[in-house]
């Protein structure tokens, strides 16, 4: 007991607390991203990313993803997104703790609870963090405002933990992260993912850290302001399509229409809007 509460105030973390790298479990992992595929081509039409917004290969540094917050879907975004972009890094991921303790099982995936609002729960994130990106085959990923927030509004909120990590890892590369879940003309909305440039620790180590916060939101904001004009668009075509679900209405009317069409000896096309594109 003593020896894990001394473990606890050497690292940081709360004692008893263990390590998100020692949890980390690679089947729950592959077998979650399953799960977490399956949910969503059943309640989205599409995952895609803007061509523009593919990540930059960035072997043998550690990597910062930080995103912005619009949705509940981000957590099932960052999952999707990392194995299939980032298939030789392990995801690491903070969530409140009050908010881990109802889904414990995402512990086994990288995701390691924090206590907001207090010195204690600020210094067990940063002990966290500097573990996580000691290696270069890790990553973490992070929603920079700390909080839902719609994805147009101006200036985008950065948590102030983000300006500390370039001091923990000086050699990390932090690459932002637009997200967007638009309806265009199908029942189901849509996954847009965009990243924009990566921003080096060192540049951001040049900075005071009381500037380095306006430079996450500009960063964050081009991503974002872009993305925003992909999603208006509503044209398919500016994308990569990472995973494609369920079109149409769906139910008793989308098999009458099937039906229908294989009555008629034709090609039968769930879309609402044939169209509009794939």
């Amino acid at each position: 007991m003593s020896g894990a509460g001394g473990e606890g105030r050497k690292s940081g973390r709360a004692p008893g607390a263990a390590s998100p790298v020692a949890l980390h479990s690679p089947w729950r992992h592959a077998f979650f991203h399953r799960v977490f595929t399956r949910f969503a081509t059943k309640h989205l039409r599409a995952v895609r990313i803007a061509r523009w917004g593919l990540p930059a290969p960035l072997p043998g540094v550690p990597l910062v993803v930080f995103a912005n917050h619009p949705s509940w879907w981000d957590g099932v975004a960052f999952t999707l997104l990392s194995t299939r972009l980032f298939p030789d890094r392990t995801m690491y991921v903070p969530m409140e703790a009050a908010a881990l303790a109802r889904y414990g099982f995402m512990r086994r995936l990288g995701v390691f609870g924090i206590e907001t609002g207090s010195p204690r729960g600020a210094a067990a994130f940063l002990a966290v963090v500097r573990e996580v990106l000691a290696s270069p085959d890790r990553m973490l990923w992070i929603n920079a405002p700390g909080r839902f927030c719609d994805a147009r509004k101006r200036p985008v909120p950065v948590v102030p933990g983000l300006t500390h990590l370039p001091e923990l890892a000086p050699e990390a590369q932090f690459l932002p992260l637009a997200l967007e879940y638009p309806f265009w003309n199908e029942r189901a909305p849509e996954m847009l993912a965009g990243f924009g440039p990566p921003v080096s620790a060192a540049t951001l180590l040049a900075m005071p850290r009381e500037a380095r916060a306006a430079h996450f939101a500009a960063a964050l904001e081009a991503s974002m302001d872009r993305l925003a004009g992909d999603a208006l668009s509503r044209d398919p075509s500016r994308f990569e399509t990472l995973l494609r679900g369920r079109e149409g209405m769906g139910g008793i009317w989308q098999g009458w229409r099937h039906l229908g069409a294989a009555l008629r000896g034709r090609r039968f096309d769930p879309r609402h809007d044939p169209g509009a594109g794939a």
